[in-house]
């Protein structure tokens, strides 16, 4: 394959901008083109998550391009969660039981700043702002843009279009509208949505609350959480139906009833938010979603990737880093492939799809997990366990949670049919009195191991694996 070939890239967010980085590095000429303005000039936040859970897979990304240390720089470590009761009692839970592994809260701005930066150091990729895409001919590898500005309207081409263009995707549309080929596409919502609150730093720039943990309100049906920016602040998330309950967005429309209610849900966060009010009627409320469809890939023309293939709920922290995986994945198969885009599409969606739907279920499960499960005494004894085994036994047990998130050489597919069998024999034989936190660790392994292997069985029986 001639490395003078020219490929389109329609959206630079986090996965199109390291995308552009990594096809600049392999010698593409690389376009990219961005319907919002450059973030690095102008603030276009707009209740879009601020920061977001960056951890191992994402980190993989980041050697593969050779900026992990800019990128560490940027990273505030979180080494568990903050629980925080009504009471305003708080209790640490920590993410591993391995002293190394943890999350990190990373400013979605710096990052993507960063890596827009990194890719035009490279002379061959190119970055156009101000450009919407309004619709992809994938038959003739062409697509149709509007500017912004001037509102005129033009067609640029090329050997191969890939488009990170999130949930919204352009290219995605065309494929659904076209009815050129067989497309499947669902888009499911949760009955919650999502507001974007801040707790501001002190005065002196510190942090008002504990700084190096993601902070979880946990109430049954809805949830407040933080994660701790660089300058002494945190970003702060309301997740709450929009119908259902005392309280809801639907609902929550004067000043008086929001703080009403997190003076009833909330009153420790709500100490460190004066300026909850304020927040909460500047910020737009926003929806969650899943998006899976196929194929991603219409022949060697035209790729989906990142959000424009598989957007998912922010619960699992790992929508930021499932898209860099992708660009590793797409990588590796371009090692094998190179010279021929249909095999190179193929193959990519051959071995990532089954992880990308895997973790897209694994983030609905931990909603439900976040806003409710944490609270409970079971769920509680259930992560002391295994706590305690990560630490005694570091290379013989990993929790779903570390399978998913700290373990990057295991597809996504494989932790998640791993971890829930774990899950399910722990929560089993607690419940049934089989295993207690106070029993002997070892016994408590072997225990949890033969449940595990005959829970994995009986899913390979019933076709589940």
């Amino acid at each position: 394959m001639s490395k003078q070939q020219n490929i389109l890239i329609i959206g630079a967010g986090l996965c199109g901008s390291l995308l552009a980085l990594r096809l600049g590095q392999r010698g593409y000429n690389v376009t990219v083109y961005e319907m919002r303005p450059d973030l690095r000039k102008t603030d276009i936040s707009a209740g879009r998550s601020i920061n977001l859970a960056f951890s191992d897979r994402g980190n993989k990304a980041m050697k593969l391009v050779g900026i992990e240390d800019k990128v560490k720089a940027l990273c505030i470590p979180m080494n568990g969660r903050m629980i925080h009761d009504k009471e305003g009692n708080t209790f640490l839970s920590n993410y591993s039981g391995r002293d190394h592994e943890y999350i990190n809260s990373i400013s979605r701005e710096g990052l993507n700043s960063l890596l827009l930066d990194e890719a035009e150091k490279h002379n061959n990729v190119t970055i156009h702002f101000n450009k919407k895409c309004k619709s992809v001919d994938f038959e003739n590898t062409t697509a149709l843009f509007q500017d912004y500005n001037t509102k005129k309207e033009f067609i640029e081409d090329a050997d191969c279009i890939i488009a990170t263009d999130g949930a919204g995707s352009a290219l995605r549309k065309s494929y659904y509208l076209g009815k050129k080929f067989l497309f499947s596409f669902s888009q499911n919502y949760l009955n919650h949505g999502y507001k974007e609150l801040s707790i501001l730093p002190t005065k002196t720039g510190d942090y008002k609350t504990y700084k190096n943990a993601l902070h979880i309100w946990p109430r049954g049906d809805f949830m407040v959480i933080a994660l701790p920016n660089l300058d002494g602040s945190f970003t702060v998330t309301l997740f709450l139906s929009y119908d259902e309950g005392e309280y809801n967005f639907n609902n929550l429309t004067t000043p008086e009833r929001v703080t009403e209610f997190f003076q009833k849900e909330f009153p420790d966060a709500l100490t460190l938010m004066p300026n909850l009010v304020d927040d909460f009627f500047k910020n737009p409320t926003a929806p969650l979603g899943t998006v899976k469809c196929s194929p991603w890939h219409y022949k060697g023309n035209t790729l989906l990737m990142g959000d424009s293939a598989h957007a998912i709920v922010p619960f699992y922290g790992q929508g930021m880093n499932a898209s860099f995986e992708d660009v590793v994945e797409f990588d590796a198969v371009l090692d094998k492939h190179e010279g021929n885009w249909e095999t190179v599409f193929s193959e990519y969606e051959k071995t990532r799809k089954k992880d990308t739907d895997a973790i897209a279920d694994l983030a609905i499960d931990n909603f439900h997990e976040m806003k409710d499960h944490v609270g409970q005494e079971i769920f509680q004894e259930k992560r002391k366990i295994e706590m305690a085994l990560e630490k005694e036994f570091p290379n013989e047990y990993s929790s779903k949670y570390s399978l998913v998130t700290f373990n990057e050489h295991i597809g996504y597919r494989e932790a998640m049919l791993r971890g829930r069998a774990q899950d399910k024999a722990i929560l089993n034989m607690l419940s049934d009195g089989i295993i207690k936190p106070s029993d002997n660790l070892k016994d408590i392994l072997n225990k949890v191991k033969l449940e595990t292997e005959a829970i994995l069985e009986d899913d390979r029986i019933a076709g589940l694996k």
